[in-house]
């Protein structure tokens, strides 16, 4: 499996990116598919993960009501819509995808909101 990212960029306050990744190779052995980030000087964490099946969803709680996980099973994409940004969502965001032998990792892609 190989994971592109994209979508990342400068935005002001309030506004919205749309985040992609798209996967290719053994696409059926991916169980789930996750958005972390990591802010300079902090931990990466978990932002968003839809599961392959059946399509729940979790969110940090820094981002419920905020940003929104789908998925385009059609280009094997899927996407974070990240609404009403604040400068604390500045980080480089990475895809992720889970399977059942280990997970399998994007390139990130740095999103900045400035105030």
């Amino acid at each position: 499996v190989q994971l592109q990212a994209s979508g990342g960029g400068l935005v002001q306050a309030g506004g919205s990116l749309r985040l992609s990744c798209a996967a290719s190779g053994s696409i059926g052995s991916i169980n789930a598919v996750g958005w972390y980030r990591q802010a300079p000087g902090k931990q990466r964490e978990l932002v968003a993960r839809i599961i392959t099946d059946g399509g729940s969803t979790v969110y940090a709680d820094s981002v419920k009501g905020r940003f929104t996980i789908s998925r385009d099973n059609a280009k094997n994409t899927v996407y974070l819509h990240a609404n009403s940004l604040k400068p604390e969502d500045t980080a480089v965001y990475y895809c992720a995808a889970v399977r059942a032998f280990g997970v399998v990792w994007g390139q990130g892609t740095l999103v900045t909101v400035s105030s």
